[in-house]
C-alpha cells in the first residue's frame, strides 16, 4: 500500500508543477545558488547570503566613492574661482582662455574613454562617433548655453564671495523645475513647489545683510548674474534631457560628451576672438596661468565628468548630500582663507537650503518609486 500511495503522488506532480517549480527555482536567487553550488544544503544558502552581502558592499563603497568626490569638487569650484584672483580683485588670465581649456580638456577626456569602450566592447552603433547632420544640429545649442552659464560664474564672483555665490548656485534647481514643467509637460508634486518656494526663500535669506548699510549682501549685478546663471543652467538642462530621449536615443554618455564639448571648444575661441583677442594675441594664450589656475581648470573638467559617473554608479539623491554638504565645506573654508564672517542670516539661509533641496529630491524619488 505505501509502494502504491507513493506512486499516486508522483503521478500527480504534473508537467505544469514541474514547470512552476523550475521557474520558481530560477526566480529566486536563493534557489538558484543553491541548485547550482551546494543542492539546496546550508552550505548554499550561506554563499547566497555572502554574495549578496559583497554585492551591497561593493555597490555602497562606489557610491560613497562618488558621492565624496563629487562633495569635494563642489565645494572647492567657487573656492579656487575666488583664489585666483589677481590680490583678490581681478583674474590675471583670460577668463575666455582658462573656459576654453577646461572644455579641450573634456574633450579630451571624452574621446579617452569612448577609445576604452572601442577597445572593451568594440565599435557599436551605441558608441560610434558617426553620426547625422539632424542629430549632430541638436549639440550647438546646449553648448552655446553652458558656454554663457560657465563664463558667467566667473564674473558673479567679482561680486559676492564663494559661501553666496555656492548658495546661489542652487536657483538653478528652481529654474529648471519651472523649465521642467513648462517644455517637457513634467508635473512636479506639491511638496517639489514647496521646496522650490523654500529655495528661493533661503537663497534670498542667506543674502540679507546684518548691518544697515545695506539690506543685501551681494551687489544688485552680482544677484542679476546669479539669476542669468540659473535661467542658463535650467535651459541647458532641459534642453539636453530633450536630446538625450528624442527618438529612443541610446548612444554612449561619453560619445554624446565628444559633441557637446567639441561645440563648447569652437564656441570658445570664438568667444576668445570676440571678448580677449588683443590680450590673447598679445600676451599669448596661457599668460596669467599658475599651479592655482591649472588646478582650477582640473576641477571644472572632473566636474563635468563626474554627472556622468553619478548617473551610472549613484542616483539623484547624491547630487542633494553633495550640494548641502558643500555648501558647508565651503563656507568653513573661507573663513581662514578669505577671512570669511558668519552671520546669523547666511546660517539660516543655508539650513533652509539644505532642507529645501532635500525636499525636492527625495519627493522626486519617492514619486518614482510609486
Amino acid at each position: 500500500p505505501q509502494a502504491r500511495a507513493w506512486a499516486h503522488a508522483r503521478s500527480r506532480r504534473t508537467p505544469d508543477a514541474m514547470s512552476g517549480a523550475k521557474d520558481g527555482a530560477e526566480s529566486d536567487p536563493l534557489l538558484r545558488v543553491s541548485e547550482s553550488g551546494d543542492g539546496g544544503k546550508p552550505g548554499g544558502e550561506s554563499t547566497a547570503v555572502e554574495t549578496s552581502k559583497d554585492t551591497n558592499t561593493g555597490g555602497w563603497g562606489r557610491q560613497t566613492l562618488v558621492t565624496l568626490a563629487l562633495t569635494v569638487l563642489t565645494s572647492s569650484q567657487g573656492l579656487l574661482i575666488a583664489a585666483s584672483k589677481k590680490n583678490g580683485v581681478a583674474y590675471g588670465y583670460a577668463v575666455t582662455s582658462a573656459n576654453c581649456t577646461v572644455e579641450a580638456v573634456k574633450l579630451v577626456l571624452s574621446l579617452i574613454f569612448v577609445a576604452q569602450a572601442w577597445a572593451t566592447e568594440g565599435v557599436t552603433e551605441e558608441n560610434t562617433l558617426r553620426i547625422s547632420l539632424p542629430e549632430l544640429a541638436r549639440y550647438p545649442v546646449p553648448a552655446a548655453l553652458y558656454l554663457a552659464k560657465n563664463l558667467l560664474q566667473y564674473y558673479v564672483l567679482l561680486y559676492t564671495d564663494a559661501p553666496s555665490y555656492q548658495i546661489l548656485k542652487n536657483l538653478n534647481i528652481v529654474s529648471t523645475g519651472i523649465l521642467y514643467r513648462l517644455f517637457l509637460q513634467k508635473e512636479l508634486s506639491n511638496t517639489q513647489w514647496c521646496a522650490i518656494t523654500l529655495l528661493a526663500l533661503g537663497c534670498t535669506v542667506a543674502q540679507l545683510s546684518a548691518s544697515s548699510d545695506a539690506v543685501l549682501t551681494t551687489p544688485a549685478a552680482g544677484l542679476f548674474i546669479a539669476v542669468a546663471m540659473a535661467i542658463l543652467s535650467g535651459f541647458a538642462g532641459v534642453y539636453t534631457e530633450l536630446i538625450l530621449k528624442s527618438g529612443g536615443n541610446k548612444r554612449n554618455v561619453n560619445a554624446q560628451n565628444v559633441y557637446l564639448y567639441a561645440f563648447g571648444v569652437v564656441f570658445n575661441v570664438f568667444a576668445i576672438f570676440a571678448y580677449d583677442y588683443d590680450a590673447v594675441v598679445q600676451r599669448g594664450y596661457f599668460h596669467g596661468y599658475t599651479f592655482l589656475v591649472a588646478v582650477m581648470i582640473a576641477n571644472h573638467a572632473a566636474s563635468g565628468i563626474a554627472v556622468s559617473l553619478v548617473m551610472k554608479f549613484a542616483n539623484n539623491i547624491v547630487k542633494v548630500y553633495s550640494t548641502s554638504v558643500a555648501m558647508i565645506l565651503t563656507t568653513l573654508v573661507s573663513i581662514p582663507l578669505f577671512g570669511f564672517e558668519l552671520t546669523v542670516p547666511f546660517v539660516l539661509g543655508t539650513a533652509v537650503v539644505s532642507v529645501a533641496t532635500f525636499l525636492h529630491y527625495e519627493s522626486g524619488r519617492a514619486k518614482k518609486g510609486a
